[in-house]
């Protein structure tokens, strides 16, 4: 697949799941899985029940593997970026921290995304918050505009991954910092799930590894690079069994090929920093 196509293909599919369509690796009420709803898929990756209860109904839509906005230090007053924002379920977390002196902007190349998380900021009385369509390769944003870019499994998804991390350093400002989570992955995985649509936009086939990922990081130019926490992503949330019939049919490998390559998939939030010159 070219960058286009990958970004047609997820495209397509996150607009499917915010009009609450039947999607790949996603049904109706969550992505990444089939089973377990938003709200119990992020317990499971790390939301409080209060978070969860505190953002404007319909913002969860069960999209990530990690709570960034837990482990980013916001402070009242800061501006934070949020790539790939979606609904704006982290969005309106961070608002809260950054408090009506700060901002909050979040970027999406979904325009359903973006007329949602609108709709979800008028209907909870949110204004420290702006959204933007825009690809997170090429951000909408000057030079040094930022104190804080987080993000929650959506760099996985982008075909130029080396471009998004540039463009993450390019709007901080000295002394700013990333903080991310994301899937990458333990092992390799087989090609033929390398080319599967299916696999990409669930967030699988075009995770890097481990150490390629953070390799990326520092060659965008960030230090104190830090995995804060790691952990296996629970199957239950990456595909349920009409998914893995799908692969199954799609990529030619066997049920326990498939749970062996699923398995080696890890939730990582990453802390960077972009040290002032």
């Amino acid at each position: 697949m070219t960058g286009d196509d990958v970004r047609k293909n997820v495209r397509e599919n996150y607009t499917k799941i915010v009009r609450g369509e039947k999607t790949h690796f996603t049904s109706s009420e969550c992505s990444c899985c089939g089973g377990p709803t938003p709200s119990e898929i992020g317990g499971k990756i790390g939301y409080s029940e209060n978070e969860m209860e505190e953002v404007p109904n319909g913002s969860n839509l069960g999209l990530g593997c990690g709570n960034p906005v837990a482990l980013a230090s916001l402070s009242p007053g800061e501006t934070v970026l949020d790539l790939g924002s979606g609904a704006g379920f982290d969005c309106f977390l961070a608002s809260r921290r950054v408090g009506p002196e700060g901002r909050v902007i979040g970027v999406d190349m979904t325009p359903d995304m973006v007329s949602k998380a609108r709709e979800n900021a008028e209907k909870g009385g949110i204004s420290n918050v702006d959204f933007r369509q825009g690809f997170i390769e090429e951000l909408p944003l000057e030079d040094n505009e930022v104190d804080a870019v987080i993000s929650n499994c959506v760099i996985n998804l982008s075909p130029e991954k080396d471009r998004v991390f540039g463009e993450a350093f390019r709007v901080l400002r000295d002394g700013g910092r990333l903080m991310v989570s994301d899937l990458v992955l333990a092992s390799e995985i087989p090609e033929a799930l390398r080319r599967s649509v299916t696999a990409y936009v669930g967030c699988v086939s075009g995770a890097d590894l481990k150490h390629a990922y953070l390799g990326r990081i520092e060659k965008a130019g960030f230090s104190n690079i830090e995995i804060v926490d790691e952990n296996a992503y629970p199957l239950d949330c990456l595909a349920d069994g009409d998914t893995i019939e799908r692969l199954v049919s799609e990529t030619g490998l066997s049920t326990e090929e498939l749970s062996k390559a699923l398995g080696g998939v890890r939730s990582v939030k990453v802390l960077a920093y972009k040290v002032g010159s």
